[in-house]
């Protein structure tokens, strides 16, 4: 999936500041958890409320291992209560697939095409090692709204948080 393809999947009809939380799974899902999911979500965000008024919501599986919410609050706005409802169901999902949808020191890359993760503690030896460098794609999971995630999401490392924590002359030395 690329990015063109990735903002065809956002519903346009969500306002830019429309609310978006990222989960990332420990591995990608097959084809068949793939759609197990999101029916799963289907049926969460249409039936996701707050306060006993219905949420515009959505929800879905990306690039087979990224969960993306999204809520639209200009109609409706998204209580605590409501957001606890949405985690409920990403745990359900980490246990019914026993998966890790909370890791934060996992990054996900695009590498030739494919969603690549690394541990945090092991990105400098990537760097080290030509794996990765200061273009590679990374997953901006840190993104809170769909105009970030449709512009900032899947951004060069360069671009993101990470890189004044890698030195990416070392790689280009060797």
């Amino acid at each position: 999936m690329n990015i063109e393809i990735l903002k065809s999947e956002i519903p346009a009809d969500f306002h830019d500041s429309s609310r978006v939380w990222i989960y990332q799974s420990s591995r990608p899902f097959i084809e068949k958890e793939e759609k197990e999911i999101n029916e799963q979500l289907h049926q969460f965000y249409t039936q996701w409320q707050s306060h006993g008024i219905p949420v515009k919501g959505w929800a879905k599986l990306l690039f087979r291992q990224f969960i993306v919410m999204m809520a639209d609050e200009t109609a409706t706005g998204v209580s605590g209560c409501s957001t606890d409802s949405s985690v409920r169901v990403i745990k359900s999902i980490e246990r019914q697939y026993d998966v890790n949808m909370f890791d934060r020191m996992m990054m996900t890359f695009l590498v030739k095409g494919k969603a690549e993760m690394l541990p945090l503690n092991q990105l400098q030896y990537a760097v080290d090692k030509g794996y990765i460098d200061k273009d590679t794609m990374m997953f901006n999971n840190v993104v809170t709204n769909k105009k970030e995630l449709l512009e900032n999401w899947l951004v060069p490392i360069s671009d993101t948080w990470l890189a004044s924590r890698l030195n990416f002359d070392v790689a280009t030395q060797q």
